[in-house]
């Protein structure tokens, strides 16, 4: 194909606003997939997908479309997640794309991760094609949605389009402006090979599966390939594009999209962001590739059957392969053995990477409570970074611990600011901005729409931030956020020990002022987890040397006074005193042993 005629382009929205569901019709009316083929969600492949109703991967895919102009021209469409936790997927679609289809629902407007997701636009220099979307909807306001996007983007009316993927309205009209407005691909067709890796995934039989962008020059199999990070020579097995299941081809030429069985068994070696080039005439210089992503929320990872670790480890390898912002290193646990410290991008995302290894994998997984990233002075100077609680030192020896910070951007309809404002400020929140997205005749029906810009902990948005604001808002507010910077916290470890003997696993870093509340539910779920002994169990949550709060597991007592009745009561005594002794001493030197279940439901109770 001529390059002038390919153009690449990727679909951009906030969640749920229909970008699933207009890649269908665009491949439909392009007529990429047979009918009888056709599906809801095609380009959703992952059944997680297809059960949550959201994209998790970002999805490849080549079109065929002859345009008004006569001309045949070829389409390679990115479709892309809306949750603010899989934005690194969008980042590296929209380095492999030259422009975007920004999709706004004609009921909800612009939403958080929509303005998040136009200013990651406009940092790639994409051109951007508004689409306000589901104008079929009884509740659809475009009129409205357009003044909005005219008034915070600066689109004019007659650069948008009005489209309903559902019933097919308007998507011609989105294929003619992706045609007219997309610029082609800039690469040099003469120039020496350079083919940037956006995406990556294993295969049993092909080895590792790179999915790629042909930057300059042209890709084939017929001549021996390089990686240029590590030099690692590639012998190709097959060179392809996506329809959206893998087609073979000849060749990739410059600016188009496909996807290269290397035939490697190391996933390590096949980076996201490195460049391909040929080994006999290597590039001299590789492409900039991507910013590593930057984990946010870190959490232990753990095989329910400690003699699973080896499966675990190979399976973490080949999860890591198609989800670079997955980072992972080995740790050992005395509650619960060997398994792996990993970093991810937000809860949804450790959710699924969890879901992803037990389903794909087959594996029983133990995940222990979520944590952040602390900075760590200490009194000699010495800087730590410290996402493990075990690890934190001393009391004594910290001078100082530096938590996360973000910047939370919420926009929500005004009659719940002070709802959200109560919820924020009470997770130890600071308020920095209030704007109106709507003025006068533009106020929608839920009432006038405001963007409220906050500043809050990490921390305080992991366990049921985003359930509270979606409650207290009765389902209209949405949220975006981004790190900000690290400051100065009174935080504490809190630590949980059963029969004076700490717990690792349950061990947390914790704001001072919340530490005595989250000792007392921790001990009171698991007082009523752990089994009865036949002594005493205490249950302690500590900071430092100081107990903060203490439940009991009463001991079981055995009727040894079963078979004696009848003579002097002192022989009773007798036998009673016994076996008070005899518990003191199984306290001392007794091991109370944490059954799988109580770990379970407590790690559970944690998120």
């Amino acid at each position: 194909m001529d390059q002038s005629r390919i153009r690449n382009f990727c679909i951009i929205a906030h969640i749920d606003h229909g970008k699933s569901t207009l890649a269908d019709r665009l491949l439909e009316i392009t007529g990429t997939i047979p009918p009888r083929e056709m599906a809801e969600q095609v380009l959703d492949q992952m059944d997680l997908e297809r059960e949550r109703g959201i994209t998790i991967k970002a999805t490849a895919v080549r079109m065929s479309y002859r345009a008004q102009d006569g001309q045949e021209y070829e389409l390679n469409l990115i479709d892309t997640p809306g949750h603010v936790d899989f934005a690194y997927e969008v980042s590296r679609a929209l380095a492999a794309a030259e422009g975007a289809i920004l999709v706004v629902d004609a009921s909800q407007g612009i939403q958080a991760q929509t303005l998040a997701n136009v200013y990651m636009a406009i940092e790639h220099n994409l051109t951007i094609i508004p689409v306000i979307n589901k104008i079929d909807l009884p509740s659809a306001e475009p009129q409205r949605v357009a003044q909005e996007i005219e008034a915070v983007m600066g689109y004019g009316q007659e650069e948008m389009i009005f489209a309903s993927a559902k019933e097919g309205i308007g998507t011609r009209e989105v294929l003619e402006a992706v045609v007219q407005r997309v610029p082609p691909p800039s690469g040099r067709v003469q120039a020496r090979l350079r083919a940037l890796i956006f995406d990556s995934k294993y295969d049993s039989y092909k080895g590792v599966i790179a999915y790629l962008r042909v930057v300059d020059g042209a890709l084939s199999t017929e001549r021996r390939l390089r990686l240029m990070s590590n030099q690692r020579e590639i012998d190709p097995l097959e060179v392809g594009i996506f329809r959206p299941a893998f087609a073979p081809s000849e060749r990739l030429t410059t600016g188009e999209v496909g996807y290269l069985a290397t035939g490697l068994k190391t996933v390590r070696d096949c980076r996201v962001g490195d460049t391909i080039t040929y080994d006999d005439t290597p590039a001299s210089e590789p492409l900039p590739g991507y910013r590593p992503a930057k984990p946010m929320v870190f959490a232990g990872l753990y095989p329910a059957n400690a003699d699973e670790f080896p499966l675990l480890r190979d399976a973490i390898d080949k999860l890591h392969l198609n989800d670079a912002a997955l980072s992972y290193e080995p740790e050992s646990s005395i509650a619960l053995g060997p398994g792996f410290r990993c970093g991810f991008l937000g809860l949804l995302h450790m959710d699924i990477v969890q879901e992803r290894l037990e389903r794909e994998y087959d594996l029983d997984i133990l995940v222990t409570a979520p944590s952040v990233e602390y900075r760590v002075l200490r009194v000699d100077g010495e800087e730590l970074t410290v996402e493990n609680p075990a690890k934190l030192p001393r009391p004594e020896e910290v001078a100082e611990i530096l938590e996360p910070w973000m910047n939370v951007s919420i926009i929500t309809p005004d009659r719940y600011i002070g709802p959200l404002m109560e919820l924020v400020t009470g997770r130890r929140g600071d308020f920095k901005r209030m704007d109106y997205l709507e003025h006068g005749p533009m106020e929608s029906a839920t009432g006038r729409r405001v963007l409220m810009g906050y500043q809050m902990p990490l921390s305080e948005m992991l366990l049921d931030f985003y359930d509270e604001l979606k409650a207290r808002s009765q389902g209209y507010a949405s949220m975006d956020y981004t790190f900000s910077h690290h400051a100065s916290a009174n935080m504490v470890k809190l630590d949980i020990l059963v029969n004076q003997q700490p717990v690792d696993a349950l061990s947390a870093i914790v704001h001072a002022e919340n530490a005595p509340r989250q000792g007392r539910a921790l001990v009171e779920k698991l007082r009523s987890l752990i089994p009865r002994q036949l002594f005493e169990v205490p249950l302690q949550a500590a900071i430092g040397g100081r107990i903060v709060a203490r439940e009991t597991i009463k001991p079981m007592r055995k009727n040894v006074l079963a078979k004696c009745y009848g003579g002097d009561v002192t022989r009773k005594m007798k036998l009673l005193e016994k076996q008070k002794a005899g518990k003191k001493r199984m306290k001392r030197v007794g091991n109370v042993d944490i059954p799988q279940e109580a770990f379970m439901a407590l790690l559970r109770l944690g998120k």
